[in-house]
């Protein structure tokens, strides 16, 4: 099993502690260290869980455009383009402590804008954090129209890695980003684009065939 690069200090830091408090409480015998030790421990086996990373092969098709994130899908709707009036399709992804969250390009394009927005930390659940939430906001232009990608900090996530800059490429399948602990993807689509999606659906990244385009 792969793990994410994102997750390291925290792996060896939980690890090491939990080492450290375990062996001191092998020589005082002290209730307190014993605890310390084991919470470090649960915490580090939780993270290996948090943390993984697994390769997973796409769906062929040009057509297809694939899921950014694991996750449940708990919002399609349409919504009117702030910036450039047009109609569009949202689709909200939230992300639990227990799926993997590795942001993958659900399409192969070009980013036009790659922007960093200060915001609250409303649980992920909540469709209020999708305008309101810490987010970074991704605009990626393909020869069919283009896409945006949210990725939305949740109650417990304070930190959103995001490796698109302005001006670059990516493939469909790159690693795009990683949010810590909890979170929220929401793609916006064009309305060329046949959602494959339904309410309450669960999603694999890479995997799961989000839209198709239509022309």
């Amino acid at each position: 099993m792969k793990f994410a690069i994102e997750g390291r200090k925290i792996l060896v830091g939980s690890f090491v502690l939990a080492i450290i408090f375990l062996i001191i409480n092998i020589e005082y015998q002290q209730p307190v260290w014993l605890w310390l030790g084991v919470g470090f421990l649960f915490f580090f086996l939780f993270s290996l869980n948090f943390f993984r990373d697994p390769s997973r092969p796409m769906p062929e098709g040009d057509e297809n455009i694939v899921s950014p994130a694991d996750g449940k899908i708990v919002a399609i709707k349409s919504i009117i383009d702030s910036k450039s009036g047009e109609e569009k399709q949202l689709i909200s992804i939230f992300l639990n402590v227990f799926n993997v969250h590795t942001n993958r390009m659900p399409v192969d394009g070009s980013f036009v804008s790659v922007k960093y927005k200060k915001g609250k930390f409303l649980a992920a659940f909540d469709h209020a954090a999708s305008d309101e939430n810490e987010q970074t906001i991704i605009e990626i232009a393909t020869p069919r129209g283009n896409v945006g990608l949210k990725q939305i900090a949740g109650l417990v996530a304070r930190r959103i890695h995001c490796y698109a800059k302005e001006g670059e490429h990516m493939s469909k399948g790159d690693r795009l980003g990683f949010i810590m602990f909890g979170s929220r993807t929401d793609l916006i689509l064009p309305t060329n684009v046949s959602i494959q999606v339904k309410m309450g659906q669960k999603v694999t990244g890479n995997k799961t065939i989000i839209g198709e385009w239509n022309g």
